[in-house]
């Protein structure tokens, strides 16, 4: 058996080296003489387990102590419905930027129980850019302006944090958590499930600046109190105890890497081999997102017609490359090059994308 290339947006590819870790203590694990997934998420192995991957998380993206990190069921669409529930009183208003699908899915979540304004879109463009952060209509006062750094299914990435002066900013950081260092001090809440570029699917987390909780002045059920995940060590229910343990191989295989500066400027080389190979097919391939806010983690392109792409489809699989097929809200392709896609995974795609178009262009 030989694995493929595998550019799924997500769940998306692991890390060979952790599926193989993962693979060798599935039956006994930690001298327990048991699985994982089989040991009390309160007994010393797993507890043990768990401080060390909040602390390599802590290490890795340089979190200040006054902020909380939170391992939790769900993923993000979860996450952003309970982070207007504990960070927004019931009279006050959230700002969302939109740059994508997954802001819109925010959206949703958010109004259901806050107030929620809109406060730049980018839609009516097609979503292939940021809007002009000058022009954002922010509201005073909000309890937290929300957006997407990275939109997957859009291909739209900001590769810089916006100034939103003295309000918390509330981010979804599912599919470029780690991808480059980040200023967690700039954010109230950064936010995301596992699934993209941290783990398996089923865990998320939340990165939450200490004083943010406990003022949002709503009677809430004590599970979807994020305080009280706070005050158990994310243990006040039996958390995903699996997701959480590859998690923290993941972020193992991430410091032997070299950490996020590290990673950062090999994703930089990725996404750049990937987009010159689009923009320099003559055609064949396009992108239509704007330069300036092309994604490092999830390129969009399309063919000349879509009559070529059950074809591409076919032959890349066959060229041991997988999950290239495009969100049926955008269609076309799609290559997610998470960190655990290798530079010679990207290589083989520009590859045989050159090859493809010479012989059907």
């Amino acid at each position: 058996m030989t694995r493929a290339y595998n550019f799924s947006a997500g769940p998306a590819a692991l890390p060979e080296p952790v599926l193989r870790q993962v693979r060798d203590e599935m039956l006994e694990w930690q001298g327990e003489r048991a699985s994982v997934m089989e040991v009390s998420h309160r007994g010393k192995a797993f507890v043990e387990c768990a401080a060390r991957a909040e602390s390599d998380l802590r290490e890795l993206m340089a979190i200040p102590d006054d902020y909380h990190v939170l391992f939790l069921q769900g993923g993000a669409t979860t996450l952003s419905a309970l982070l207007a529930l504990n960070l927004a009183g019931p009279d006050q208003a959230v700002d969302v930027v939109l740059t994508g699908h997954w802001g819109e899915k925010a959206l949703d979540n958010i109004a259901a129980s806050v107030k929620a304004n809109v406060a730049a879109s980018g839609k009516g463009d097609g979503y292939t850019g940021i809007p002009d952060p000058s022009g954002w209509q922010l509201t005073p006062g909000a309890a937290f302006v929300h957006y997407t750094p990275n939109e997957t299914i859009h291909g739209v990435e900001f590769h810089d944090i916006p100034d939103v002066g003295d309000v918390p900013l509330v981010a979804d950081i599912s599919s470029n958590v780690l991808s480059r260092p980040m200023d967690v001090s700039r954010f109230g809440v950064l936010y995301g499930g596992a699934q993209k570029n941290l783990g398996p699917s089923g865990l998320a987390i939340a990165i939450i600046r200490k004083d943010l909780l406990g003022r949002h002045g709503r009677a809430l059920p004590p599970i979807f109190e994020l305080q009280n995940q706070a005050r158990n060590d994310s243990m006040f229910n039996t958390p995903p105890t699996f997701g959480w343990y590859v998690l923290g191989l993941v972020l193992q295989w991430l410091k032997a890497q070299g950490g996020a500066a590290a990673m950062g400027e090999v994703n930089r080389r990725k996404a750049e081999n990937l987009y010159a190979a689009i923009d320099g097919s003559g055609g064949f391939y396009r992108n239509n997102v704007q330069a300036p806010a092309r994604s490092w983690m999830n390129v969009p392109f399309f063919l000349p017609d879509e009559t070529r792409e059950q074809a591409f489809l076919a032959e890349a699989k066959a060229a041991g490359l997988v999950g290239l097929k495009g969100h049926r809200a955008l269609g076309g392709m799609r290559a997610s090059i998470y960190n655990a896609m290798p530079e010679a995974g990207v290589q083989a795609l520009v590859d045989f994308m050159g090859d493809f178009a010479r012989r059907h262009g």
